[in-house]
């Protein structure tokens, strides 16, 4: 079951007394509810929230957004009654650049992240459009079964994929436009994660986020293509465990 924290925000409720806390950012066309297994994985020692991007389930009545930079300032608004303890970021394909967005606004109002993690997506200043949220609904219902970043029950029911397609192409369009000319440098430890045989994100890209911190930065390859989350998740939840952990100490080092 997913809490209401925020109309952008869900909790789990798995570990509340958590000492650490990580929101995270869904895919292009996810949910807050895709974070829910790694949510369970890392329960008691993290707490896990997750953003819920406005199109889909509850808030399938609301204009879909179809801009990073409006998703960004939506999220940081929201999260402001969560930074009265120290805060994580992770953000999986077109999450990670609203993540990134979240985290320059955070940073430009005097708060400063324990982690920043980037997950299976190039920096901002790559090139992105391929073209995907301006396909024919039936070839971008194709590209979302190739890319395996959507539950194929839902690709076989074409009433269903009907009322899902507009929230979906807004977010292809948000990430496929996105692109900054400047990328300002992230104020706390960067982790980047990628999967080793990503058709959209080769390796050197995703290693380039180690230019976007003044602190540690880590690399992890992992097997898999875009979603190596799902077919490597132990790993991953390993890998966050143990960044996680390491993180006051980084935060202590890296304060000016």
């Amino acid at each position: 079951m997913l809490f209401p924290v925020d109309p952008w925000i869900r909790g789990f409720g798995l570990a509340p007394a958590a000492p650490v806390r990580l929101l995270c950012f869904p895919h292009a066309g996810g949910t807050a509810g895709y974070y829910r297994p790694m949510a369970a994985a890392l329960a008691p020692g993290v707490d896990i929230l997750a953003v819920q991007y406005p199109g889909r389930q509850e808030r399938f009545g609301e204009r879909p957004v179809g801009s990073v930079g409006e998703l960004a300032d939506r999220v940081a608004d929201a999260v402001r009654p969560l930074l009265h303890q120290p805060l994580s970021l992770f953000g999986h394909s077109m999450g990670a650049a609203v993540a990134y967005e979240v985290a320059l606004r955070l940073q430009a109002r005097g708060h400063r992240l324990r982690t920043f993690f980037a997950s299976g997506q190039s920096t901002p200043s790559a090139r992105r459009d391929r073209g995907v949220h301006a396909l024919p609904d039936d070839r971008l219902a194709a590209e979302l079964e190739r890319l395996g970043a959507t539950d194929p029950a839902i690709l076989a029911d074409p009433e269903l994929l009907d009322v899902l397609l507009p929230a979906i192409r807004a977010d292809y369009r948000a990430i496929e436009t996105y692109r900054r000319s400047d990328e300002p440098v992230l104020d706390c430890p960067v982790v980047a994660l990628t999967g080793t045989a990503d058709p959209y994100v080769r390796v050197a890209e995703a290693a380039a986020w180690s230019r976007l911190t003044r602190h540690d930065f880590a690399f992890h390859e992992l097997p898999g293509g875009h979603f190596f989350l799902d077919t490597e998740r132990d790993r991953v939840c390993g890998i966050l465990r143990g960044h996680l952990a390491r993180s006051p100490t980084a935060d202590r080092a890296g304060r000016r």
